[in-house]
């Protein structure tokens, strides 16, 4: 767990530690104070409760970004039984900020493509905070392909705050790489599960984002942008962001109710962060469930039905 507390949790927080403290004065002295941890305890799951069934799109937002809130690869070690990484893009060089390889889910042997933040300072710019160069996405393809020569389904973890924007990446094709990335997947030939278990920002997010089901977390967002960045062209401020967020409707329940996501994942109470076994449980079943489906569907038309899908997103007016 991280030392970071999100504003809206300090009381929680402090009902927690008051309750830690009654609990170890009653082990340190020998009184029995369990009437009144009991008492608390119970104040304690209605306050988690009413704090997080009542959160603003803003709130889940950071709740999104919480740094204690589990990556890539503490799913992958949880849901998966066995997992070998695959490394490089065979072009450049390999992007730790985009992990790739082959898994085993029960009895599904699947591909598994997922962003990866770090926690400290080293890990993050070891990731480079989770923000894909061009041979991060380049290095997705060339798994992703190999999970079509093997007809493999492929799982695709997003958590990005978007494709890193450096100069480097742009002289390497960042754009193309991410458009390539578009259009290979939306005609590859195997089933495709796309899993939103944090942040989602803009092409960075989509170019590993095209599927044949968008399976949304609780706390999460997705967009053609973040918050910060609407409301600095909009209201040129930052700050705004708050107000962007509920402009631009891009929580799971958002993107649920516009038919984008196909099913909002739910999470332990209080977010993923706070029980990451829980949270993971929750992911695998729902995977394993849409996999079964996805791979008793033809693959011609399966391919078909993705097509559709992201051909149907939106509304324009001729």
């Amino acid at each position: 767990m991280s030392g970071i507390i999100l504003d809206f949790e300090k009381p929680i927080v402090e009902l927690e530690k008051k309750i830690q403290e009654m609990k170890d004065i009653s082990a340190a002295n020998g009184m029995d104070l369990s009437g009144e941890i009991k008492s608390l305890e119970a104040k304690l799951e209605k306050l988690i409760k009413k704090t997080y069934s009542n959160l603003t799109r803003w709130q889940r937002v950071q709740l999104a970004r919480h740094p204690a809130r589990p990556y890539t690869l503490d799913y992958i070690s949880r849901i998966c039984s066995e997992f070998i990484e695959v490394h490089g893009d065979r072009f450049f060089g390999d992007d730790k900020a985009i992990v790739t390889g082959f898994g085993v889910i029960d009895d599904l042997k699947v591909v598994i493509i997922g962003q990866q933040k770090g926690r400290s300072t080293k890990e993050n710019l070891y990731r480079n905070f989770g923000m894909p160069h061009p041979e991060g996405y380049r290095k997705a393809l060339r798994v992703m392909k190999l999970a079509e020569k093997f007809n493999k389904p492929v799982i695709s973890f997003i958590d990005t705050p978007g494709a890193y924007p450096g100069i480097g990446a742009e002289e390497r094709g960042q754009a193309e790489a991410i458009a390539r990335n578009l259009f290979e997947m939306s005609r590859l030939r195997v089933p495709i599960l796309i899993v939103v278990i944090g942040e989602g920002a803009s092409g960075g997010a989509l170019g590993i984002g095209v599927g044949d089901r968008i399976l949304v977390m609780e706390n999460t967002w997705y967009s053609v942008i973040s918050p910060e960045g609407c409301a600095s062209i909009l209201f040129r401020d930052a700050s705004k962001a708050p107000i962007a967020a509920e402009a631009m409707k891009v929580t799971a329940y958002d993107l649920g109710e516009l038919g984008i996501a196909d099913e909002i994942i739910p999470e332990p109470i209080g977010g993923a962060h706070r029980d990451y076994d829980m949270a993971a449980k929750y992911v695998k079943e729902t995977i394993v469930r849409h996999l079964r489906e996805l791979l008793q569907i033809p693959v011609d038309e399966l391919v078909e039905r993705r097509i559709h899908k992201y051909g149907m997103m939106g509304s324009w007016d001729e």
